[in-house]
């Protein structure tokens, strides 16, 4: 609500390779790369939401970004990531700050911390040093961490609902998500060789419809 309300400015990358790379190409002193990754999106033509008005209007909307051609294919200019500061949950640490990260937080959080001037970790548990076995440790020598209290998942609901139930709706989102996985499932030519991994937000009946290859949850870097 805060975006949709104008008071934070939203500056991204919208799918998770070219953002790892930014943050990657941060950490190597990479000022910027081209990727082919967003060519002819708003991402690349302009116009993507920075900023919304009062009234839940685009007030500030991104630029055109510089492309070039490479072996006959078109790229677009990403620019890297670095910060002052990085905030990030790590699954356990020792007295001597040294981080270790759970299963799918360890795709983005460790470059997070080395991209950034100051890391501040909130740990689930602190041990004695010594207790951490050395080829688990992602990032050494960390020494903000913070002890948190109460985790509790709240990423995840269950919700049922039947086949003709999940078809409903017609408004405006229910037909672009529908219409992405359709056009999606058209490059599924040999289905039983071919996985696809379900985004956030995209519903399961199209899925289960028009997908007839391997179909998984999407979890991003929620830290299952």
């Amino acid at each position: 609500m805060d975006l949709l309300d104008g008071n934070i400015l939203l500056r991204g990358s919208f799918d998770d390779g070219t953002l790892a790379e930014r943050i990657r190409a941060g950490i190597a002193g990479i000022h910027a790369f081209y990727t082919p990754t967003a060519v002819s999106t708003l991402v690349h033509e302009g116009g993507a939401p920075i900023k919304y008005g009062p009234n839940k209007k685009i007030d500030i909307a991104s630029q055109t970004r510089e492309s070039k051609m490479f072996n006959n294919r078109e790229y677009i200019l990403k620019e890297a990531i670095t910060g002052d500061f990085s905030l990030v949950n790590a699954y356990k640490a020792d007295k001597l700050g040294n981080l270790v990260f759970r299963k799918t937080a360890r795709n983005f959080n460790p470059p997070i911390c080395k991209a950034s001037r100051i890391t501040i970790a909130e740990v689930e548990e602190i041990v004695e040093v010594g207790e951490l076995d050395p080829e688990q440790i992602d990032v050494p020598d960390l020494h903000r961490l913070v002890q948190g209290e109460k985790y509790e998942k709240r990423s995840e609901r269950m919700t049922l609902k039947k086949m003709d139930e999940m078809k409903g709706g017609d408004g405006v989102d229910a037909i672009v998500r529908e219409r992405i996985i359709r056009r999606a499932a058209t490059e599924f030519r040999r289905a039983e060789e071919m996985h696809a991994n379900r985004a956030l937000g995209l519903p399961w009946w199209p899925v289960l419809v028009f997908f007839k290859g391997y179909v998984q949850r999407c979890n991003r870097a929620l830290g299952f």
